[in-house]
């Protein structure tokens, strides 16, 4: 994911699925470990729900490409 795209997200995790930061802020630590996929390892550790992790695969499938330059 490209950062712009990346601040994006956040943003969205943020904002419309109204996780705490501190939810976040344990996912990167993860992803920044183990690379996996940045939606799964919210939903692995608890931090969100099913249903939010659909909406997050949604985002990401209709979320516009940002390529920085």
């Amino acid at each position: 994911m490209q950062p712009a795209n990346y601040t994006r997200f956040i943003r969205f995790l943020h904002e419309e699925l109204a996780l705490p930061q501190d939810a976040i802020a344990i996912a990167q630590r993860y992803f920044e470990r183990d690379s996996g996929s940045f939606p799964m390892i919210l939903w692995q550790y608890g931090l969100i729900t099913l249903e939010q992790l659909e909406r997050i695969f949604d985002w990401l499938e209709e979320s516009p490409l940002i390529v920085d330059r």
